[in-house]
């Protein structure tokens, strides 16, 4: 963990929530709460202004939805990582937030100290989903393979990509990997990029979910 304390970005329209996911944060001495936001165009100001290291934004909000929100943020190709935290459980949703861009997908009926520990994950890179969506996003990914011209193809990938599909599958972000690989963040960021094109996933997640499937992390 970081010498300073993650920061992170509250936004979710329902101000007891808030109250209680940041006194909770502030029993942590590696957390902090370094803004709140009670609607989605709040949001995305704030997190613009301050990039914090974590935003937990909620899914279903009045004005503008989370995954809006996080299509715009990830348009101003912020580096913070965006988890959402929210009471649905349905797959498309759980879906499209993570092809949207979302590091993670956390449902707020989980136990108060899961969550901490989940924010403490994320906080070190991972990709955090809530435990019982992971066989869920597992059958999407099945069930949208037919639907793919090809088959995702390990070997089309380049030696140095196989090594990040693999540090992906770990759920490391772009900075970890770069570091373990000593390699820079945008060198990564490219790497990604060419291999979701090669594999025809839409995002890292995908990558993540595929990769452990198929056993490939054990490589």
């Amino acid at each position: 963990m970081a010498d300073t304390p993650a920061s992170i970005l509250l936004i979710d329209d329902h101000p007891l929530l808030r109250k209680g996911i940041k006194q909770l944060i502030e029993m942590e001495p590696d957390l902090e709460v370094a803004g709140e936001a009670s609607n989605a165009t709040d949001g995305v100001r704030i997190a613009l202004e301050l990039e914090p290291d974590l935003i937990l934004m909620d899914l279903n909000m009045p004005d503008v939805s989370g995954v809006e929100a996080l299509r715009q943020l990830r348009a101003h190709n912020i580096s913070s990582r965006i988890i959402m935290f929210t009471v649905s459980d349905q797959q498309d949703d759980v879906v499209e937030a993570l092809r949207a861009g979302a590091d993670g997908y956390l449902l707020k009926d989980m136990e108060p100290e899961d969550m901490i520990k989940q924010l403490h994950q994320a906080a070190v890179g991972k990709l955090v989903i809530s435990e019982r969506l992971t066989s869920l996003l597992a059958e999407a990914l099945r069930s949208n393979k037919s639907q793919q011209p090809a088959r995702p193809d390990f070997d089309s990938l380049t030696p140095r990509e196989k090594d990040i599909l693999k540090l992906i599958a770990e759920g490391l972000s772009n900075k970890m990997i770069g570091r373990k690989l000593d390699i820079s963040d945008g060198t990564v960021k490219v790497h990604v990029k060419h291999l979701l094109k090669k594999l025809n996933l839409r995002s890292r997640v995908e990558v993540a979910v595929w990769a452990v499937g198929e056993g490939l992390h054990k490589i």
